[in-house]
């Protein structure tokens, strides 16, 4: 659906490498010494050190509508599609800065993260522009709806409704998404210990937020700190499972109990009384920690 002319959409200027610090020695958090570095309009002191941020797959729950290969071979200079509706909510791939691109030549409204390692992230042919230009971000944080219905304001030369990513390296060189998630294990959510310990923590309650990002319209961040909107998404989510009460982020014996019904089917073996003790989390993080919602 995505039909490129390879110099209209890479999105702006490419930042400039950074002479003397290898991909290894970013990842591995080093400070930089010398000189400002400028990320999205935004301008980090010298000294601070710029960790690669965590660069996790948003979109696993859409059907691929156009590879990397298929892009390239059209002329593209690659990128990859996923089918969904004109209004879907964007997650943002990894933490950065926003830069909105309007109009961005074959690639319509273009909205490009600005991760603190150099690294690019840019989604294609968006209906509709939510952040502003310099928002701070953390991976999970909506920065646009999708768009590509032909002809319609934002979206290039897109045929069909869908959503085109791909990500540039600090050479300015754009790269298959997948491909650099796949090398770098370390940008998918970790596992929560919650299995074994039965005590929820941080790592549980971000993948309980993708979980909800994924199936049950939660677009906050995913940030392992429930508030209102996390547990407003658990409420639908608990539909499937008996809740029949308010959906007001608040969650109380109902919505547990529900949870603890969905965690029945993952080795708890105690009480429906919507008391969550150590036996009720084990369970429910067994579901949790499923590789879909890493």
């Amino acid at each position: 659906m995505d039909h490129e002319n390879p110099a209209g959409c890479c999105g702006g200027p490419s930042a400039p490498p950074q002479a003397g610090l290898s991909r290894r020695t970013l990842l591995r958090g080093a400070a930089l010494t010398t000189g400002a570095l400028t990320v999205g309009g935004v301008v980090a002191l010298p000294g601070a050190a710029h960790a690669a941020p965590a660069i996790y797959h948003p979109f696993a729950g859409y059907p691929i509508t156009g590879t990397w290969e298929e892009h390239l071979a059209r002329g593209s200079l690659g990128g990859i599609d996923f089918g969904m509706g004109v209004g879907t909510n964007l997650p943002a791939c990894g933490a950065g800065t926003i830069q909105n691109i309007p109009n961005n030549g074959t690639g319509g409204h273009t909205v490009t993260i600005h991760h603190s390692d150099g690294y690019r992230s840019q989604y294609l042919h968006l209906s509709q522009f939510l952040l502003s230009d310099g928002t701070a971000v953390a991976a999970g944080t909506v920065v646009g709806r999708s768009g590509g219905a032909a002809g319609a304001p934002g979206s290039g030369n897109s045929t069909g409704p869908h959503l085109h990513w791909h990500m540039i390296n600090p050479s300015g060189v754009r790269i298959n998404p997948l491909t650099y998630v796949g090398q770098n294990p370390g940008g998918g959510l970790p596992k929560t210990t919650t299995e074994q310990d039965g005590i929820p923590g941080p790592i549980c309650y971000k993948r309980m937020q993708n979980w909800l990002r994924i199936t049950s319209g939660y677009t906050g961040p995913v940030d392992g700190v429930p508030g209102v909107n996390t547990y407003a998404a658990l409420q639908r989510a608990m539909r499937g499972y008996g809740y029949t009460g308010p959906i007001d982020g608040v969650p109380g014996v109902n919505t547990w109990k529900a949870v603890q019904r969905l965690a029945s089917g993952w080795g708890y073996a105690g009480p429906v009384d919507g008391v969550m003790g150590p036996n009720s989390w084990r369970g429910f993080a067994r579901f949790l920690n499923q590789d879909q919602w890493d």
